[in-house]
């Protein structure tokens, strides 16, 4: 077994006890015979009462904190548990006898200075060890991907360890917003995880307006069904790309990400809401990340993971804004599948797409070759990249960056 590494590292502000005593005058002026035994200086080096960092041991096994860090756990009997959703402080995991089990998180964890929100996410992989009748997430496990998005300059992962995504949009109630479906996209594929086009509630307008979009869509080789949670259309379609995988279902907030799983399961009975009349948003009836085991799974079809139970669904939040984590504008056009074959053939190896001469990419808009709502969303996230995003889960909505 390989010897640990120690490294030091750094923990969060708020979650330090105050460092320096403010009344040492006072101490002095109340009892000056004991003057001579206080301390008459501070150590603030690495290892003095002012520092905010720690010695933490470092496995080459268990990994931990999603971002690749591994703290070694306390010495005992622990077992491996899949986090199913996270409240607050607390994580239900599910154990391997089918039990759910809630879970605090080892305050070492949470102390830790990362550029994560929550250590934790649904699907993590973690080691358990039970204290007093309660389950202590004590490490980690490496990620073997996530789908995240920047949060008030931090990172927000939306769900870890999943085999695709069902990138779902409606074709009314809310309208279609094609540029947040092509951020979803860009998402999951920078994670290596396979995107599903779904666009729901096809029975609130002729379906027939959908085609040009899926068709690109479909075209560039992405799976794309057109599905209405009421009548049923298109279910099968979309069931038969979900059995025995673990999939992620996102999108924005009101398109009936939990009505399609209800229509995909009828066990589930998820909790639904209407749309709301007045604006036509969604209420955020899902309001956590939450891991669910599905029946659907009766072939497996290479997820080696959920291998056992045939396949989970992972319903999310809806979104009203998805700012990407830390890309960079060069980075956007080899993010999109129709424009990275001929990005190659520029004049200019840095070319932006937008203004340069003998642009390959103008030229294949202007003939026809690529869509020019693509092109232009294209050009959109690449002036935004990397700017400061608001509030991304809360009231604050900017549906005209995704017209």
């Amino acid at each position: 077994m390989p010897k640990p590494r120690k490294f030091r590292t750094e923990l969060r502000k708020n979650r330090s006890s105050r460092r320096r005593s403010g009344d040492l005058t006072r101490a002095v002026a109340a009892n000056p015979d004991h003057a001579s035994d206080m301390a008459s200086s501070e150590r603030i080096s690495g290892k003095g009462d002012l520092t905010r960092k720690r010695t933490v041991i470092v496995h080459d096994e268990p990994a931990t904190g999603g971002d690749g860090l591994s703290v070694s756990p306390i010495a005992g009997t622990t077992w491996r548990g899949r986090v199913m959703h996270v409240h607050g402080l607390e994580s239900f995991v599910r154990a391997p006898d089918g039990r759910i089990v809630r879970c605090t998180t080892r305050r070492l964890l949470r102390m830790l200075f990362t550029e994560q929100r929550h250590p934790v996410a649904a699907g993590d992989w973690v080691q358990i060890r039970d204290e007093s009748g309660v389950g202590v997430i004590q490490s980690i496990e490496q990620r073997r991907n996530s789908l995240c998005r920047a949060s008030r300059g931090r990172r927000h992962v939306l769900v870890a360890n999943v085999d695709q995504a069902v990138i779902v949009g409606s074709a009314a109630m809310p309208d279609l917003k094609p540029a947040l479906l092509d951020r979803l996209i860009v998402a999951a594929e920078s994670a290596g995880i396979r995107p599903i086009i779904c666009i729901n509630k096809i029975d609130l307008i002729d379906a027939s307006r959908l085609v040009p979009l899926a068709g690109v869509y479909a075209r560039m080789g992405y799976a794309t069904a057109l599905c209405s949670a009421i009548t049923g259309v298109g279910i099968a379609r979309l069931r038969h790309e979900l059995g025995g995988r673990v999939t992620a279902i996102v999108g924005q907030s009101g398109v009936g990400k939990s009505s399609l799983l209800n229509a995909l399961d009828p066990h589930l009975s998820l909790r639904v809401a209407e749309v709301s009349r007045d604006n036509e948003k969604g209420r955020h009836t899902t309001t956590t990340a939450r891991l669910i085991p599905h029946a659907l799974g009766a072939h497996n079809r290479g997820s080696q993971q959920n291998s056992q139970d045939g396949g989970a669904f992972v319903d999310t939040p809806g979104v009203r804004q998805f700012q990407l984590w830390q890309i960079v504008p060069a980075e956007v056009p080899a993010a999109f599948r129709d424009l990275r074959p001929l990005a190659n053939l520029c004049r200019f190896p840095d070319c932006s797409h937008t203004h340069e001469l003998d642009c390959a990419v103008k030229h294949a808009v202007a003939d026809g070759l690529i869509d020019t709502r693509r092109w232009e969303s294209c050009c959109h996230l690449a002036a935004t990249a990397g700017a400061d995003d608001a509030d991304t889960m809360g009231d604050h909505d900017s549906d005209e960056d995704y017209e």
